[in-house]
């Protein structure tokens, strides 16, 4: 068991009132972790913690912050045991996964470094004689990040790395199912020396999290606010962001669509529909949750998927001998299972999968679903994943459409011009041709649109999120005025 405090001005404190929450071990039911549970008098003062290190922050030359975000990028990788042994403890995440959200968010806060000298303006023509203007980008001031479970390391790191390369400060309000995960982002970027109060990172217990976000939001020092979550949060945080005036970037769920033409080449369409679908059991924004298959193919397509999803089964992750981890709790199992036999009822096939021990579940596939069935629409957030046939391309492009969400999308075929229109017709922030709908890059524009958000986190995007737009003029000469 691991114990956590709070993160504030550097220093690791309990609660105000001492309470603290515990997270089981998904797996086990054992105490993974316990934490401090912030009250609401703690989240604001890592609030103003992080308005009191703002001046000192921002007015860092860029290189400075960057060599101190890269030193925090060192200090999340030689983190790396740590990270994934949290992960394998509080969400049952397998060690590949781990490692993969240690090697990206490492990535992202290097991309961040880089970015401190990324931050532009430009010369603006002026009718004023003698006048120069121009446009200058600023930090705000304090960022509140709030990051999920799912992805703990990448999403958490995310929230923050962006923010502070633009000369903001953070404060992290971490997931009630990852306490110590998230705390062990800021202690990496401790470790690395970027200065006390310039990241904190607040816990909480699950039943205080609405007052302990509504807090945040409302504090006068935070600017601006970033979230990702479900969607019914997400709307939630930004109705609040909105009472106060304050900007906010969500990236929310998804129900991403692989759309697989006539002429794709199925061995590679089926390998990246597995690793879409069931990659951290099918637990990522991104996850490839409905299969568009061109009917002329779709039996043998069902047929290789079915195949290669038989091979995809759970275990316990400490053990490191399946490719798939654990749901994250028994409540997320029940709704996999409900959408499963939902879709069965009403007559769907199931290929592959089905049943769960605990919380493990082997990879699932259901052939012939349609819009009659719950997981057409709902998004499943495990490891299932829905064929629907359809009779060519307009058809393909109709279904992907017919989603509240639009965060991710994957086409493939083998005629790239014809792959490519279809891919600018879908409804989507992110699609990618004949690759997987799981794929994040630190330096590309990465958010969705509809239901899934809006906002983009990544590379030269960010920098328009976390920093002010400000007009500026510089007079010479006398001035002339009407009255």
């Amino acid at each position: 068991m691991s114990d956590v405090a709070l993160l504030v001005s550097d220093r690791d404190l309990p609660a105000a009132d001492g309470a603290v929450f515990e997270r089981l071990n998904p797996i086990t039911g054992d105490v993974a972790t316990r934490a401090a549970a912030a009250s609401v008098a703690d989240a604001q003062a890592a609030a103003a913690a992080a308005a009191a290190a703002f001046p000192a922050w921002s007015a860092l030359g860029p290189s400075e912050r960057r060599a101190r975000l890269a030193a925090a990028a060192d200090a999340l990788e030689r983190r790396g045991p740590d990270f994934v042994a949290a992960m394998a403890e509080e969400t049952g995440a397998t060690e590949a996964w781990g490692r993969f959200n240690v090697a990206l968010a490492a990535a992202m806060m290097r991309e961040a470094a880089a970015l401190t000298t990324q931050v532009k303006g430009a010369i603006i023509a002026s009718d004023r004689p003698g006048a120069t203007a121009f446009a200058l980008r600023q930090p705000v001031g304090v960022v509140l990040g709030v990051a999920p479970w799912n992805a703990p390391v990448i999403l958490g790191v995310r929230a923050i790395a962006a923010p502070l390369a633009c000369g903001n400060t953070v404060v992290l309000k971490g997931s009630e199912i990852c306490p110590h995960v998230h705390r062990l982002i800021g202690e990496a970027c401790r470790d690395a020396g970027l200065g006390e109060g310039v990241v904190n990172v607040v816990s909480n217990a699950p039943a205080d999290a609405s007052r302990i976000v509504e807090a945040l939001i409302a504090h006068p020092t935070v600017r601006r606010v970033n979230f990702t979550g479900s969607t019914r949060v997400g709307r939630q945080v930004a109705e609040l962001a909105a009472r106060h005036l304050k900007p906010a970037l969500l990236e929310l769920g998804g129900k991403a669509p692989l759309i697989v033409l006539d002429d794709a080449d199925l061995d590679e369409a089926v390998a990246a529909a597995a690793f879409g679908a069931f990659m951290n059991q099918g637990q990522i924004c991104m996850s490839t949750e409905r299969l568009i298959v061109d009917e002329s193919v779709a039996d043998a397509f069902a047929a290789k998927l079915a195949a290669k999803a038989a091979t995809l089964v759970a275990g316990d992750p400490r053990k490191g001998r399946t490719p798939l981890g654990a749901l994250v709790g028994f409540d997320a199992v029940e709704r996999v299972l409900g959408l499963v036999r939902d879709a069965v009822a009403k007559g769907a096939r199931l290929i592959a999968g089905g049943g769960a021990n605990g919380v493990l579940m082997d990879a699932a596939v259901l052939d012939n679903v349609t819009p009659a069935m719950r997981i057409y629409a709902e998004e499943s957030f495990g490891p299932v994943a829905a064929i629907i046939r359809v009779g060519g391309v307009e058809e393909a492009v109709r279904v992907a459409n017919d989603s509240e969400y639009g965060l991710a999308a994957a086409v493939f075929g083998r005629d790239i011009a014809r792959a490519l229109s279809v891919a600018q017709r879908l409804e989507t922030g992110i699609c990618h041709v004949n690759g997987p709908t799981v794929h994040d890059e630190a330096q590309a524009p990465f958010g969705g649109v509809k239901a899934s958000g809006y906002g983009r986190f990544g590379g030269a995007a960010a920098i328009h999120e976390f920093t002010e737009l400000r007009w500026i003029t510089i007079g010479s000469g006398p001035g002339r005025y009407p009255i």
